[in-house]
């Protein structure tokens, strides 16, 4: 519907959107830390995801069949997602913008996937960007921004480049370009994807008591993630409370049952800074269920470890964040 009324309107006024944003349009905006945009351009649409799932083309396209797009070859992906759309200077062209691209990407040791430029990239290419990405409400601020893309769409270059940091997070960048076209500025979409692993503890799934029992049986420790606390901090959170209960609940049904409540730490800072850390913070735990639980403080005592007793790599926030736990340890 928008893309059909904007194609009418450009028969009627083709020089209508012809000047460059004086600046970007999205405030709060800026350009993703792995590429710098091209010299001059302007930044008209931008969304970053922490964490989704992405679909990138890895190859032509081949069919259609009303509004769905099918390319002989796709990349799914998820991780943290950044999108971000550029209007670039009347007088540079889109293969200038695709080659300064292509060489930073290279720079920053990506390896061309796939590329394709206008007709090789299959019938209506740019339709599918227009549909899809930012024809779909991306560029909000106005219309005129986004008809470099509109008029642009028979002109497309399309790269798909991966590769890895120094930590080995898989990135890939897809960069699709316009021509300038009827004195319009020409375009660019930037899709990058970081394969970070997803931040696990927005929806909290704690132990029960009777999984804690059956943990404590089985391996004489129980590994609690449910109790929070600031970075740095040893002041527990109040969403710590359900794990808290269920703690209190397994010693009131095991009345004999006396446990160590040991803190553990990532290795992130000092060790010394850690171990005092986690001392306080087990110091917590052991208070809030003697003082709001009325556990008898005489069947707990308080352990704080720092990053000495590790479930899995500290190199990526994946492991971190295994490591950062309270455990119930059988005295």
């Amino acid at each position: 519907m928008r893309i059909h009324l904007l194609l009418l309107c450009a028969a009627l006024s083709p020089l209508a959107y012809a000047d460059m944003p004086p600046k970007d349009t999205i405030k709060g905006a800026q350009d993703h830390p792995l590429l710098s945009r091209f010299a001059g351009s302007k930044l008209v649409g931008y969304e970053v995801k922490e964490f989704d799932e992405v679909v990138l083309p890895a190859g032509k396209r081949v069919a259609s069949r009303g509004d769905d797009i099918t390319f002989a070859k796709t990349v799914p992906l998820e991780g943290k997602y950044t999108r971000i759309a550029y209007n670039y200077p009347k007088d540079r062209s889109g293969l200038e913008v695709m080659r300064n691209y292509q060489a930073a990407l290279d720079k920053a040791g990506l390896k061309t996937v796939f590329a394709c430029a206008k007709n090789d990239c299959g019938d209506q290419f740019g339709e599918y960007w227009l549909k899809k990405h930012v024809g779909n409400n991306f560029i909000k601020d106005t219309t005129e921004y986004w008809e470099p893309f509109n008029h642009g769409r028979q002109t497309g270059r399309y790269l798909l480049a991966q590769g890895a940091t120094a930590n080995g997070m898989v990135l890939h960048v897809a960069v699709y370009t316009v021509e300038p076209v009827d004195g319009r500025n020409g375009a660019v979409y930037l899709q990058v994807v970081e394969g970070k692993p997803m931040e696990t503890d927005k929806v909290s799934a704690n132990l029960n008591a009777a999984d804690m029992a059956k943990g404590i049986a089985a391996d004489g420790k129980v590994a609690v993630y449910g109790v929070y606390f600031d970075t740095g901090k040893a002041e527990l959170k109040p969403d710590s409370r359900p794990a808290l209960a269920e703690m209190a609940k397994l010693l009131q049904q095991n009345p004999q049952l006396k446990v160590y409540i040991v803190g553990h730490t990532d290795n992130q800072g000092a060790i010394a800074t850690n171990v005092e850390l986690s001392q306080k913070r087990a110091d917590a735990v052991v208070k809030a269920l003697g003082a709001d639980y009325k556990v008898d403080p005489k069947r707990l005592a308080a352990k704080g470890v720092a990053s000495y007793a590790p479930v899995a790599s500290n190199e990526a926030e994946a492991g971190r964040e295994k490591n950062r736990r309270v455990e119930l340890v059988q005295q």
